[in-house]
């Protein structure tokens, strides 16, 4: 339940983080109110779901929280709420259709940020925000939000990527650093057939997608010259015997009913994750793999997810303050603990400062993967031409039409397919 004694605490912050949000040079301000008057508001908020419903144990929901805190907060407002269900991933394409008629402020992966900015549905940020930005989060976060044009579009409130959870009665701390080892001594899970995770054994072995920060369409997709050993490498892990598939929900069936050990998922598993091993949970950042006799790091695709808000709002200076009052770090708190530590703050002070954070080993492997284990996925709209072939070509591994004698020409006509489909 959110504390209301930190209100002053929330509206310092979003002092800090609002700054001149109502009267930057950036947004025009088309809701206003003079002295002791009160203006009327209406605000469409986009979230998930999860964010709209108590969880197990909480008395209110995040969304509901926040919203009465803001309420509280400033005086000079008569909200107005209009909420609904759009979750952080399909928001770019939802509000693409009809940027006038979309959210006030709404939640996004950050893999939707070109998409959104191409349809101008999303604010570019106040000097004001970006300053307060720079200063609390990580240059990874920074740049999750940073469009083409090196503007900022985003708060963000949480890191966005994957990393491992194992089992410690089957995998040592130090067995958990290297794939093979893992694989010798336990049933390890991956979900091979899906195209965000696949390319964390091509990117540690040097390929690179859209140049080295991701963002020049005109490099294409590099898979590297090992790139044809990894996929031998991938042929050999789908017939080892301690080789389990991962279809999206297989790994944690089998994490609950203990064929499986070790399981390559998100923050949002970890509830059920811990449930099912109690004393033996481990988790930890992404392992390294042996390609041609060298430990190789697997590297995963790294984002956050963000708050943003319409620049075709009738109301930008109160849609402005609540994206930067739900960025906050006081909100990014209540985040953690109304949705049961599922969401991990991306406020590196808030983590580095709250005891309960900082002794979270979920927290503490998301944001090792984050800096040590990961990459920037990219945002720009040309990322659209990876995900069916890279799925595709992950199938065809696990259905044996992939096979170690011809691995280097399907891997050659796999990135072929995906750059020529930017065409």
């Amino acid at each position: 339940m959110i504390d209301f004694k930190k209100i002053i605490g929330v509206t310092a912050a979003g002092a800090m983080l609002m700054g001149t949000v109502a009267c930057g040079n950036k947004t025009e301000n088309k809701s206003s109110s003079s002295g002791d008057s009160v203006t009327d508001v209406t605000l469409t908020v986009w979230t998930p779901q999860e964010d709209q419903e108590k969880q197990d144990g909480q008395s209110e929901s995040w969304l509901a929280a926040e919203e009465a805190a803001f309420e509280k907060a400033h005086k000079e407002y008569k909200i107005t709420w209009k909420n609904a269900t759009v979750s952080e991933g399909d928001a770019g394409e939802q509000m693409k259709t009809d940027p006038s008629a979309g959210a006030d402020v709404f939640l996004f992966a950050n893999d939707q940020l070109g998409t959104l900015i191409d349809s101008k549905a999303i604010a570019e940020l106040p000097d004001s925000s970006v300053e307060q930005i720079k200063k609390d989060n990580d240059e990874e976060m920074i740049e999750s939000v940073t469009g083409t044009d090196g503007n900022l579009y985003g708060i963000p409130f949480s890191g966005n990527t994957w990393f491992m959870y194992y089992n410690k009665a089957k995998v040592s701390e130090d067995d958990a650093k290297s794939l093979d080892t893992m694989l010798e001594k336990a049933k390890v899970s991956f979900p091979l057939n899906d195209s965000w995770y696949i390319p964390s054994f091509y990117i540690g072995a040097g390929a690179t997608i859209f140049g080295e920060k991701g963002t020049d369409a005109s490099a294409k997709v590099n898979l590297g010259d090992n790139a044809g050993d990894v996929t031998k490498y991938l042929v050999d892990l789908k017939n080892n015997s301690n080789f389990v598939l991962d279809d999206g929900a297989s790994g944690l069936a089998g994490i609950k009913n203990g064929n499986v050990d070790v399981l390559f998922s998100g923050a949002w598993n970890a509830a059920d994750v811990k449930a099912a091993l109690g004393d033996n949970f481990g988790v930890a950042k992404l392992p390294t793999y042996t390609l041609n006799g060298k430990e190789t790091q697997l590297k995963s695709f790294a984002g956050s997810k963000a708050v943003g808000y319409n620049p075709n709002s009738k109301n930008t200076k109160a849609a402005s303050q609540f994206a930067a009052f739900l960025g906050s770090s006081d909100a990014q708190k209540d985040h953690y603990k109304l949705r049961n530590s599922s969401v991990i703050p991306a406020s590196k002070s808030l983590v580095s400062s709250d005891s309960d954070l900082k002794s979270d080993p979920v927290v503490v492997a998301q944001n090792e993967t984050i800096a040590q284990t990961s990459i920037l996925q990219p945002t720009i709209a040309a990322m659209s031409s990876w995900w069916d072939p890279c799925e595709t070509f992950g199938k065809n591994i696990t259905s044996g039409v992939v096979t170690k004698e011809n691995a280097d020409s399907k891997t050659s006509e796999w990135q072929d397919l995906v750059n020529s489909s930017m065409n």
